[in-house]
């Protein structure tokens, strides 16, 4: 996790130089771990996708290394409501993380804060974007779901990598979900080892706290809700007029953007 306001520079300038997204901190988004049942767990490991998992969600930089993760949620966990409940969400809404303060986007009048790209699973706030629903989509607002699906891949790609490294991802683990916490930040640590740079760290945020000491299952954290605030909506928005702008558009995108 980066420390420092210029650490946080750092990644921004990458995402702008390789995915053409200014001021971006990350890319969210979650994986689901297959495991074999627990006994007695009933249908909190079942997921969405019709088998029984716990999630990783992960924050991943411009390079495809995980700066942040958590592992261990139930399957039947939304990504949104895990990054609602996270050390990560905590941090962020209460200032801790030294990120960077707001500034004009290149070229441009614009003031925007520094953001997360993330999908539709997660709730619209300052500091994190999502795509516009694909409800009467204005041809903008389709430029900016594409700009914004193209930073996310590095996420996507991190996953992907993940599981082409290490065969354990390719059948569903038969232990508990403890020990599976502790294999799939191993071999977290050792993507970001295996990409060759010595300050990447991968943050572990465990969820044994959702099991008691008597090993009763607790019920599941809240969930939150994706309305966005009016101030979120603003900053999604300028990111939009920006990309739709001649120092923030790219020469292809308006094609690219029709086949979203």
């Amino acid at each position: 996790m980066p420390q420092t306001e210029n650490e946080w520079l750092a990644i921004a300038e990458e995402y702008a130089a390789k995915s053409n997204f200014p001021h971006c901190l990350g890319a969210m988004d979650g994986k689901h771990v297959a495991i074999l049942s627990p006994a007695n767990s009933g249908s909190l490991y079942h997921n969405y996708k019709h088998f029984f998992s716990v999630v990783l969600l992960a924050l991943v930089d411009a390079n495809c290394r995980f700066t942040y993760v958590d592992i261990g949620a139930y399957g039947r966990s939304s990504d949104g409501g895990i990054f609602n409940n996270s050390s990560l969400a905590i941090a962020l809404d209460s200032n801790q993380l030294h990120v960077p303060p707001s500034k004009t986007l290149p070229g441009s009048s614009i003031t925007s804060p520094y953001v997360i790209v993330a999908d539709d699973a997660f709730a619209l706030k300052t500091y994190l974007l999502k795509p516009y629903s694909l409800r009467n989509l204005t041809p903008q607002q389709r430029i900016f779901n594409y700009r914004l699906s193209r930073a996310r891949r590095t996420a996507e790609n991190a996953f992907g990598q993940l599981s082409q490294r290490f065969r354990v991802f390719g059948r569903p683990m038969p232990l508990m979900p403890e020990k599976v916490q502790t294999i799939v930040m191993a071999a977290c640590c050792l993507h970001n080892f295996l990409l060759r740079d010595k300050q990447s760290q991968a943050t572990y945020m465990p969820e044994s706290e959702q099991h008691s000491e008597d090993g009763q299952l607790n019920s599941l954290a809240k969930q939150g809700s994706n309305h966005a605030s009016v101030n979120a909506q603003k900053v999604r928005d300028n990111f939009c007029s920006y990309f739709n702008s001649p120092h923030g558009s790219v020469c292809w995108q308006e094609t690219q953007s029709m086949e979203l």
